[in-house]
């Protein structure tokens, strides 16, 4: 049975401040190293077979907290990106409403064409989705954990199960340093088996960027 461990990154400065990251390069600050050390032996007590991460560096850092632990080598996918949130990329919420009101109220309503150059929800599953389906491929019959992003993740496991969008929007954005579990069984294919799972009780809900 394959499965897919989808870990969204930990911490940054920008989550911490509230700003929308999207494909900007923030790295993890202390906290998200410290997240990462804390999940990683939780999911190297799963012997994972392989280790795959977007290039972007707050991914990268919490996939290699788990290399060390598993002696894997951290393969990188540039599909596994977050969402590009175009014009709104460093802007908190309250400057995005206040910059671009009309893309903001977009983007609050769940419109799946923001404007701004922010890329489109359906492209994103899209995009995550065939690197999920090509992982998936490739290990089949393995463990496989895969780093990336909190819309990235949501999006791409929503077009996996080739879920609606608005079935998706009431999915909870993983927090840092959780992850989403899928499993691909052998009468009704590929299944969500846990989500929003990690070290630390849910307290808050994060912005999933």
């Amino acid at each position: 049975m394959t499965r897919l461990i989808i870990w969204r990154h930990g911490n940054t400065d920008w989550n911490a401040e509230g700003r929308v990251q999207g494909q900007t390069d923030v790295p993890l600050n202390d906290l998200g190293r410290s997240q990462a050390a804390t999940a990683a032996p939780l999911l190297g007590g799963m012997e994972p077979d392989a280790i795959y991460s977007s290039d972007l560096q707050r991914a990268r850092s919490t996939a290699a907290a788990l290399s060390g632990l598993a002696g894997l080598p951290i393969v990188e996918d540039a599909r596994l990106r977050e969402r590009h949130y175009g014009e709104f990329q460093g802007l908190t919420n309250p400057e995005i409403a206040e910059r671009f009101p009309e893309a903001h109220a977009r983007w609050s309503g769940g419109d799946p064409d923001v404007g701004c150059g922010v890329e489109r929800n359906d492209d994103v599953g899209k995009r995550v989705g065939e690197a999920l389906r090509e992982i998936a491929d490739r290990h089949a019959g393995e463990l496989v954990v895969i780093a990336t992003h909190g819309g990235a993740a949501r999006q791409g496991f929503g077009d996996l199960l080739a879920w609606p969008l608005d079935v998706m929007s009431m999915i909870r954005p993983l927090q840092n340093c959780h992850w989403t579990e899928l499993v691909d069984t052998p009468n009704r294919g590929w299944q969500l088996r846990a989500h929003n799972v990690g070290p630390w009780p849910e307290k808050s809900i994060p912005a999933p960027v």
